[in-house]
């Protein structure tokens, strides 16, 4: 296939999955990056970029599943298993608000023994102490975990879970979708169809989720496509999606082996997913596992967010990535790319905060790609 007829088709139109993964043979990154950012231009002409502020709370690192490349779960029986005691996700989530966030990004692990009841508890008592706050919690593998714990219908543990304060569903958990790949990767956690059954039912609830994928590791460049095609059919479906974010999986643990996928597998990998999900609206970029360089770059390769300020990130970090961004970092990396940074919430819903200084159009920053 003509990689130049593709990419011309991508701009404007949608490629089929055999398209797809003829970009992955495409080695000149620039043309990638060049198709990527006039498909966000197209669908983000305005004059600036956008992050949020949240936190990613933790509250267990008790998981029954078993994934190779996390480093981050523990036993029930290890000393170090925890669940937060509810005074420190107060304290935790008081220090969110006071830097200007309004959401909580809340997962763990798949907990042998909590209840559904433990979760309402939890989400009600969030709720009603923090009413301005977003709980954005449980990603699907969890909540896949809770309806087969509890021996309740899929739909019930959703409607239940939202009536007690649920907001939005983060994408974790979804590596790659596909079923050859998850059985390699790990033990007794939701398979292909489950990941995007708990998605569906929560969009046809009226919810909002975000997508994501963890490449890199055991995958062929055409599962990623498989993976694309997945989330696209989805969001055909359902328009449930708000945004995508992709990152390569962080060496570590039982993993080492593996040779890290560096910035340009990166940033191609992102370039053909924005061009592919043309249904998604956002893009979110990954500073968290590639650094402020390669995260403010990826604004040409795709992106129109620099994601979230991540006050505390635990389960990327114990996989040996440690890149942090203050507030003022993330605003300058927006400006330096010649966009005015603008808070926004997970909805992408822009929220009111003072106009910044005029900046150099988008489209004058391009010639850094030539």
């Amino acid at each position: 296939m003509n990689i130049d007829s593709i990419l011309a088709k991508a701009v404007d139109g949608r490629l089929s999955p055999e398209e797809g993964v003829a970009l992955f043979e495409c080695r000149d990154l620039h043309k990638l990056g060049r198709a990527a950012h006039a498909v966000t231009m197209r669908l983000h002409p305005e004059p600036y970029r956008t992050y949020n502020i949240d936190r990613n709370v933790n509250y267990t690192n008790v998981c029954a599943a078993v994934c190779d490349f996390c480093a981050f779960y523990r036993k029930k029986t290890d000393a170090d298993a925890y669940v937060l005691p509810r005074e420190e996700l107060y304290a935790k989530i008081e220090e969110t608000i006071a830097l200007g966030g309004d959401q909580i990004l809340m997962q763990g692990g798949m907990h042998p023994t909590l209840k559904l009841e433990w979760y309402e508890e939890l989400l009600s008592d969030l709720r009603s102490r923090f009413p301005s706050v977003n709980l954005h919690a449980f990603s699907p593998p969890e909540i896949w975990h809770f309806h087969k714990l509890n021996k309740l219908l899929l739909r019930e543990v959703l409607v239940r879970l939202k009536n007690a304060g649920l907001g939005s569903i983060p994408g974790g958990g979804g590596e790659i979708l596909v079923d050859r790949v998850r059985a390699e990767l790990t033990t007794n956690k939701a398979m292909t169809d489950e990941w995007l059954d708990v998605m569906r039912v929560w969009h046809e609830l009226g919810g909002k989720s975000s997508c994501t994928m963890m490449f890199g590791h055991v995958e062929t460049e055409a599962e990623r496509i498989e993976h694309l095609t997945r989330l696209r059919d989805l969001q055909d479906e359902t328009g449930g999606f708000t945004a995508f974010i992709c990152w390569t999986m962080q060496p570590g643990h039982k993993m080492s082996h593996f040779p890290e996928a560096g910035a340009f597998e990166y940033l191609r990998t992102q370039a053909i997913a924005r061009l592919f999900l043309d249904n998604v609206p956002n893009i979110q970029s990954s500073w968290v596992t590639q650094g402020a360089k390669i995260g403010q770059v990826a604004l040409f390769f795709g992106a129109n967010d620099m994601g979230s300020l991540m006050i505390e990130e635990n389960v990327v970090a114990s996989a040996g990535t440690v890149h942090y961004l203050t507030l003022e970092e993330i605003k300058r990396c927006i400006r330096e790319a010649g966009w005015e940074p603008r808070q926004r919430n997970v909805f992408y819903e822009r929220l009111p905060e003072p106009l910044a200084a005029s900046q150099p159009s988008p489209r004058e920053a391009l010639p850094l790609l030539s």
